[in-house]
């Protein structure tokens, strides 16, 4: 391949794209650290583009994405000096600016749709794949890949949703549309499945509204007998996971209502559920205390084990390190600033995919509906766990985040491709 060739140069740079989306996403959750391969790649070829002063040219909305993504990251490493963590304290906050390169990169040379929906739905099959083979092969009670047990059950959940948005593109495919159309829906499944033999109810909690928010893409594609025979197939197949004991939902249930008696009646409040609603009573009366600064990561330990040993919380609770709610725990840690700046992370992306969500181009409403689900399911994820405090989630949101806007930025002719000058 002659390199001077410009056609040829841009070529090879689409399939570094395509190569690096597609580790990104497909080997995710099945390999340690399987979602920093891709990501490496794409932050690499990026500040390469730095070097060059080869950046393309970023619309309004394209600075928007880059500032949630530097402002959470710069209030984090501000947390992280102040409190005196030192260098592992801005390990987490700057991996979100490193993904601003790995923009630029895709909004200059975005993938192929092909590779980014195989890649995800076969992330949602590997993830599912190995989650069965943990559960009923090794006999695991939750599987959790190669990373907390938590963030795989969500990451695959994460996917598998993905795959659902992903069938606008399918159906738009004029070649082997029931081939991609059974490919994501196969990913679905798989992704689902990782979540429920994790064991990790916090997913679950917002898949009604991952729901409602793919029925705002699609629904007016599908006639009203489509509708109920679809709403029909979720209770159905809601009902028969539930039913079957080998999935270990019915467990699950069992003990979110077991958990919350025993809380409330007083008789265990260090169970699952119940170290929640301590953690998040004792980082509330920190948060009342210091609303405006936070107390920093160092700073709530301390704070919540002094609470501990006044009794105001169980003294159990005091060992972990986050409140398990990435609301609270950002609020208690950063004051208000950090709650805003995590609220915008979520929220400016979701409103900026939002406009297309109805777009008439059927791959662009794909990728919309992918973009806004992003966040929402974060957001979900983060009622009942730190999302954030762990790599892979960083990782994920931010990377993922990354790529979607690239090639949703290029898709609605936002992006203009000449270099900066």
């Amino acid at each position: 391949m002659n390199m001077h060739d410009p056609c040829a140069s841009r070529s090879f740079s689409v399939m570094l794209t395509d190569a690096a989306v597609f580790l990104l996403v497909s080997i995710a959750l099945i390999i340690p650290s399987g979602y920093s391969l891709g990501a490496a790649v794409l932050m690499l070829a990026g500040l390469c583009l730095l070097l060059r002063w080869h950046l393309p040219a970023l619309a309004r909305e394209d600075w928007l994405i880059v500032a949630v993504l530097c402002a959470y990251a710069l209030v984090g490493m501000a947390e992280a000096l102040w409190d005196g963590q030192g260098s592992s304290g801005i390990d987490k906050p700057v991996r979100f600016i490193l993904a601003v390169p790995a923009l630029w990169w895709v909004l200059r040379y975005p993938p192929h749709l092909s590779v980014v929906w195989t890649g995800i739905a076969l992330g949602g099959i590997s993830a599912g794949s190995w989650a069965s083979w943990q559960k009923l092969a090794e006999g695991i009670e939750r599987a959790q890949g190669f990373t907390h047990v938590i963030q795989f059950g969500n990451l695959s959940m994460l996917l598998g949703v993905l795959c659902l948005a992903g069938l606008g593109w399918a159906h738009a495919q004029r070649q082997h549309r029931i081939l991609w159309i059974t490919l994501l829906f196969a990913g679905f499944f798989g992704g689902v499945l990782g979540s429920l033999f994790s064991g990790s109810r916090g997913g679950w909690v917002g898949f009604p509204i991952v729901l409602l928010i793919l029925y705002r893409a699609y629904g007016s594609l599908f006639v009203t007998w489509m509708k109920l025979a679809i709403v029909g197939t979720v209770i159905a197949a809601g009902l028969t996971v539930y039913l079957i004991p080998q999935t270990g939902v019915q467990d699950r249930v069992h003990y979110t209502f077991y958990d919350l008696n025993n809380y409330i009646s007083g008789e265990n409040r260090t169970n699952s559920l119940g170290a929640r609603f301590e953690m998040w009573r004792g980082a509330s009366h920190l948060i009342m205390e210091k609303p405006l600064t936070g107390w920093g990561t160092q700073g709530y330990v301390q704070a919540m084990q002094t609470l501990g040993e006044q009794g105001i919380i169980e003294q159990q609770v005091t060992q972990y390190g986050h409140a398990h709610n990435e609301f609270i725990d950002a609020f208690a840690k950063r004051g208000v600033l950090g709650f805003a700046v995590l609220l915008a992370l979520y929220l400016v992306p979701m409103h900026l995919f939002a406009k297309q969500i109805n777009a008439k181009d059927l791959a662009t409403r794909a990728v919309a509906t992918a973009g806004v689900l992003l966040p929402v399911t974060f957001m979900d994820f983060g009622l009942s766990q730190a999302f954030l405090t762990h790599n892979s989630g960083v990782m994920m949101y931010a990377f993922l985040l990354a790529v979607l806007w690239g090639i949703y930025a290029n898709q609605t002719q936002m992006t203009r491709q000449a270099p900066v000058s």
